[in-house]
């Protein structure tokens, strides 16, 4: 059974949730679509819609992305390569923080 994409109503729920656990508040905005007159900024409405739109489209992408394998690779392998680490600059920097 293939999953059913969320409403508007649960995309919202998300949406206000990750940005509260970063402290911003989207009640701070104007309510509606219109911008404010005075600061420009953007109606609640309109940022949601446009954060729904980010979250239905870009973030999809992004998760179904897979880094090239070499030609001839067998599709199992090909996708676990796409899941090792990306190379760090310092690695042995990076291999001690791992340690604590």
């Amino acid at each position: 059974m293939a999953p059913t994409p969320p409403t508007d109503a649960e995309l919202n729920v998300l949406i206000r949730a990750r940005l509260a656990a970063l402290g911003i508040d989207l009640d701070q905005l104007p309510p509606g679509t219109s911008p404010d007159p005075e600061t420009g900024s953007p109606g609640r409405d309109s940022v949601l819609a446009s954060l729904r739109s980010f979250m239905r489209g870009t973030v999809a992408t992004l998760a179904a992305y897979q880094l090239p394998a070499p030609d001839g690779t067998d599709p199992d392998t090909a996708k676990a390569l796409s899941q090792q680490h990306v190379p760090v600059l310092y690695p042995s920097n990076s291999t001690e923080w791992r340690k604590a």
